[in-house]
């Protein structure tokens, strides 16, 4: 198993820099970043001298959306860092939630969202491809790799992620909703003729080292609030009891009365009052190094080729130094004979 770390561009850039340092000593092999123009510094920037002051750390995304930029500037920039620094780049990308809404935009529609990541692979790659209407070629790019991640939750999104995405990228960590979304995604990637194993599979949840429970849920519950988003939108969409999605993603909002941007992905979000401990002990990682290395090792058995660390809270550099000195070499040795 693969661990990434996942970060917002807060101010100063150099303390993502060295905190990204710090994950690579650490046994990451992945750096991701939110990506929302408004709330936080631009990521594309920060991911240069990421990639400058690390070795072999992948940088990108989590997750870009097709309407920020155009996307033959979104191809242009991953090519750009990848011919500077050798194809260490990953984009992830979504509908868009905080980085459209904060600006006065819709999500984007799954069909832009589907062509958006042939076209930006195809680009970034050396390709050509049709941007609004026009054939686009990047002539310089040369021996381009860009491989495309897709966040999803809702029954099309994971068909979508199934049929056209190299990964998907899951931002919750609870087993038995892993295990379904899991199953829709190769059943997808089958039924469009490609081979279900050859879509990288990524969980992505705060996780917070420590025996004070109490503590870490507080510090972690922003994240229910943070998923509330996306389900708030499967329920607009497919209704509270359509049987398309389970219950036990949906149920919890119930309570749910709207939510400040202006905290999104903090600690202090006062949106999240009407998220359970139930849920934060689901979709989160907390407790002792034990506890987080059982529950990575089921989801290894559910075919989890990566769990990637949201960092937003008060312990970030113990997160950094606990996972690398006890819960990476567990998930990555081989047993011992």
């Amino acid at each position: 198993m693969d661990f990434g770390l996942v970060l917002q561009t807060d101010p100063p850039g150099s303390a993502v820099v060295g905190l990204m340092r710090r994950a690579e000593r650490n046994g990451f092999r992945y750096g991701w970043t939110f990506d929302s123009a408004v709330l936080w510094q631009e990521p594309f920037v920060i991911y240069s001298r990421i990639l400058e002051h690390t070795r072999k750390l992948v940088v990108g995304p989590m997750v870009t959306n097709p309407g920020t930029r155009t996307w033959e500037v979104t191809a242009s920039t991953f090519a750009t860092l990848n011919d500077m620094y050798g194809n260490r780049t990953v984009c992830g990308i979504g509908r868009g939630d905080s980085a459209m809404r904060v600006a006065g935009r819709k999500p984007n529609t799954l069909a832009r969202l589907g062509e958006a990541i042939d076209v930006i692979r195809d680009l970034a790659e050396g390709r050509e491809a049709t941007v609004d209407g026009s054939p686009v070629r990047i002539p310089w790019v040369r021996d381009g790799h860009l491989p495309v991640w897709m966040a999803a939750y809702g029954p099309k999104a994971l068909a979508l992620a199934g049929q056209k995405a190299d990964g998907f990228i899951l931002q919750l960590a609870d087993p038995f909703l892993t295990e379904w979304m899991v199953k829709a995604v190769r059943q997808a990637a089958a039924d469009a003729g490609r081979d279900p194993s050859s879509v990288t599979i990524c969980v992505a949840a705060p996780a917070y080292v420590g025996d004070d429970l109490a503590h870490a849920r507080e510090q972690c519950r922003w994240f229910g609030g943070m998923v509330g988003n996306h389900v708030a939108d499967l329920v607009a969409r497919y209704g509270e009891h359509s049987g398309l999605v389970p219950e036990a993603l949906t149920d919890y909002i119930k309570a749910r009365e709207g939510y400040d941007y202006s905290h999104h992905g903090r600690a202090d979000n006062p949106s999240t009052a009407f998220v359970p401990d139930e849920i934060v002990d689901r979709f989160c990682l907390l407790g002792p190094p034990s506890a987080h290395i059982e529950r990575l090792k089921a989801l290894r058995a559910l075919g989890v080729d990566q769990f990637a660390v949201y960092a937003m809270h008060d312990a970030r550099e113990q997160v950094i130094d606990a996972y690398g000195a006890e819960i990476i070499p567990a998930l990555t040795q081989p047993p011992s004979r």
